[in-house]
């Protein structure tokens, strides 16, 4: 009792402090000492501060987006070794920095990380932080702040710089809406990722906001290879994702159960997939607990993480997603294709107005699954009006997310296939 008590008023203290903007002033006068004062070389790499990886497949499109979507020299700066995996064909392009303090960090670690960062983005032709779902505190109150503090300093210097694509909750935490207010206040541009999104952030304060899609909608890369786990199978793939995440909450078998079971009844073949395994939140604990429900008639469970480019490769010929995991249903929707998708951290109602599809965004709760299972019997046919309003909006949806890369992007094919 007394350590959460202690614990409680630390936080308390903690999150007090950040909303002050004291440690947004110091980065910005220590990285104008640091990066003496220059401001960028149109002619240097792009640097871009990743989302934090390590088993996230999301977190690796976004970062593969980037570089795909871009020309030059790109310097990753990440919070870990494992944090990404730099793919064959763009390791020329791409040098990583590792920096675990710079955004999860404070005090003197933190400080001496600022200053390698403020070195490198000196002689950077832009910064661009990966936005995502990281923004607004809910997961991290100070990585949220961290982020906006170094993309106001950088951009005190004069580099073009911005942060890509990005949700903004419903309610995000003081210090990080304070700190993204006065980033945006002071050149850096803030890419909204949907709608909802843009209003929230814009009812919060949030200046000079320009509307953008996921960067992940920009994605060139397709991996065909991946098709060969479903091959033989003549009935129609259904993707299904059971989020660990959303497993921490409460158990999802009896609902994917339900779910299964029907996909099973409407001639589907089902393939259970993973997205996303970490300590605190794998899907690939939760896909073998509701797989040792049904069994495996109809149904192929791929029990490890895809590449981003191998995921794209199942949607393309997939006819419908269940997922819990919000860049498993953008790169199912990349493809055309339907995704029924929980709502969590309030970011997937955005992306379903986005695509004029509202009815595929489900709230996770218990008895969800029947709510599913009317949105796949409303969804099922070629002719539904949600899979008439995806493919309306898809060509206007890739050419938002490309807005997150304005001058920096090289011309690309319409899709590059990785064999």
């Amino acid at each position: 009792m007394i350590r959460r008590v202690v614990r409680k008023i630390r936080r308390t203290f903690d999150e007090a402090v950040l909303a002050t903007g004291l440690g947004a002033r110091a980065d910005r006068r220590n990285v104008a000492r640091w990066a003496g004062r220059r401001g960028g070389d149109p002619a240097g790499p792009h640097v871009v501060v990743t989302a934090p990886g390590g088993g996230n497949i999301g977190d690796q499109a976004l970062f593969e987006a980037f570089v795909e979507s871009t020309s030059g020299q790109v310097v990753a700066v990440t919070s870990s070794p494992d944090s990404i995996e730099v793919p064959s064909s763009l390791a020329e392009r791409v040098v990583v920095l590792v920096l675990p303090e710079l955004v999860y960090g404070r005090g003197a670690a933190r400080r001496q990380e600022l200053e390698r960062f403020a070195r490198t983005v000196a002689g950077a032709a832009s910064l661009s932080v990966i936005g995502a779902d990281i923004m607004d505190g809910r997961y991290s109150l100070r990585a949220s702040v961290n982020r906006s503090n170094v993309a106001t300093a950088v951009a005190a210097l004069g580099v073009d710089t911005r942060i890509v694509g990005f949700s903004w909750n419903g309610s995000a935490r003081v210090a990080a809406r304070r700190a993204l207010v006065s980033a945006s206040s002071n050149g850096v541009v803030p890419l909204l990722r949907d709608p909802v999104s843009a209003r929230r952030a814009a009812a919060d304060g949030v200046r000079h906001i320009r509307e953008s899609a996921d960067i992940v909608f920009a994605a060139s890369t397709v991996d065909p290879s991946s098709a060969s786990l479903v091959s033989g199978v003549t009935k129609p793939i259904a993707l299904v994702n059971v989020s660990g995440l959303i497993s921490r909450t409460f158990s999802q078998d009896d609902e994917f159960e339900l779910i299964i079971d029907h996909l099973r009844s409407t001639g589907h073949h089902v393939v259970l997939l993973p997205h996303v395994s970490r300590p605190k939140g794998d899907d690939i604990v939760a896909c073998e607990s509701v797989y040792s429900r049904v069994g495996d008639e109809d149904l192929t469970f791929v029990r490890r993480l895809l590449t981003p480019a191998q995921i794209r490769g199942l949607t393309s010929v997939a006819s419908i997603t269940i997922t819990g995991r919000m860049h498993l249903a953008i790169m199912t929707l990349w493809a055309g294709t339907p995704a029924i998708t929980l709502a969590t951290q309030g970011k997937v109602e955005g992306l379903m107005a986005l695509v004029g599809a509202p009815e595929l965004c489900v709230v996770p709760h218990a008895g969800f699954g029947a709510d599913v299972v009317a949105a796949i019997d409303a969804t099922i046919d070629a002719d539904s009006p949600a899979r008439s309003s995806i493919s309306d909006a898809l060509p206007r949806v890739k050419e938002l997310a490309v807005r997150n890369v304005d001058g920096l992007r090289a011309a690309q094919a319409v899709v590059e296939e990785v064999r």
